[in-house]
């Protein structure tokens, strides 16, 4: 019990932190130390860490450091593109999805390495951001990533606000954290869905205690946020995120080839069988 309050308070000190990485810790807390299945644990995922995101959105909004344009024109059309990937995600192997999922963590990190510090603490102008369709196109994308995933996905919505939108990276988090409510909220009913169909549920009590806990890690991540410097903040999330999708590719990237090969195996045995019955 002490390893999942340890867990929810990593999820909200990273989400209150970093506007991101909180379900990137909670997939894996809840699979490997609670023990609950995948597709569960994406399901319950997307709402600890929509619950969380909302409570720790409320300080910056306060603060008046979130971006509402590009709420919409981001965080709407990869509403869509999170049903969609869920879909995708929901009939396809746990495996498979947990890879996709670490490779996605360093691509997103090494997008973030690869650029340079941002010094303005206010929204750009409308003529320095990239162009409108590119932002929704980008916005679409990363909803079918994460909804595939079963992830909020602000390792992927940072990047794309700091890279596209031009903004500020304490901009970048607040507004990542409305966008992340608003796209788990499309997961979760899907994989709910999924879930039903399949005799399968989540565990309200966990979600509770998760969401709490993370809460209140959330309000402290705020305030660690307020005495970083920027640049200390863009290397500590690109180092998270190459950390544990390298985990995660290797750990399972293995079990996944050990299928695979497990599964040639069984075809070849039973294609020599016939042929010699023949």
């Amino acid at each position: 019990m002490l390893l999942v309050f340890a867990g929810a308070l990593v999820i909200g000190l990273t989400l209150g932190m970093l506007g991101s990485g909180g379900s990137a810790i909670t997939v894996p807390v809840l699979i490997y130390v609670v023990g609950h299945g995948t597709k569960e644990s994406m399901t319950e995922s997307m709402a600890i860490v929509g619950l969380i995101s909302i409570a720790a959105a409320i300080p910056y909004a306060r603060a008046h450091q979130i971006d509402w344009r590009s709420v919409w024109y981001f965080g709407v059309p990869g509403m869509l593109g999170t049903f969609v990937g869920a879909w995708f995600g929901g009939n396809s192997a746990a495996a498979l999805q947990l890879v996709v999922f670490g490779v996605v963590l360093i691509a997103a990190a090494a997008s973030m390495i690869r650029r340079p510090k941002v010094e303005s603490e206010t929204a750009p102008d409308a003529d320095s951001r990239s162009p409108l369709w590119k932002i929704i196109l980008e916005g679409t994308a990363v909803g079918v990533v994460t909804g595939f995933v079963g992830v909020g996905g602000g390792f992927l919505i940072v990047p794309a606000l700091v890279v596209l939108g031009k903004l500020p990276m304490r901009l970048a988090i607040g507004t990542s954290l409305v966008i992340i409510a608003i796209k788990a909220a499309v997961g979760f009913a899907k994989y709910e869905h999924y879930l039903w169909h399949h005799n399968l549920s989540v565990d309200v009590q966990t979600v509770l205690v998760f969401t709490i806990v993370g809460v209140a890690g959330s309000i402290l991540g705020r305030q660690i946020n307020r005495c970083m410097n920027q640049l200390v903040l863009r290397r500590v999330f690109a180092a998270f995120l190459v950390l544990l999708g390298c985990f995660m590719i290797i750990r399972e990237g293995s079990q996944l080839w050990m299928r695979t090969a497990s599964t040639s195996h069984v075809g070849h045995i039973l294609a020599t069988s016939e042929s010699e019955s023949t």
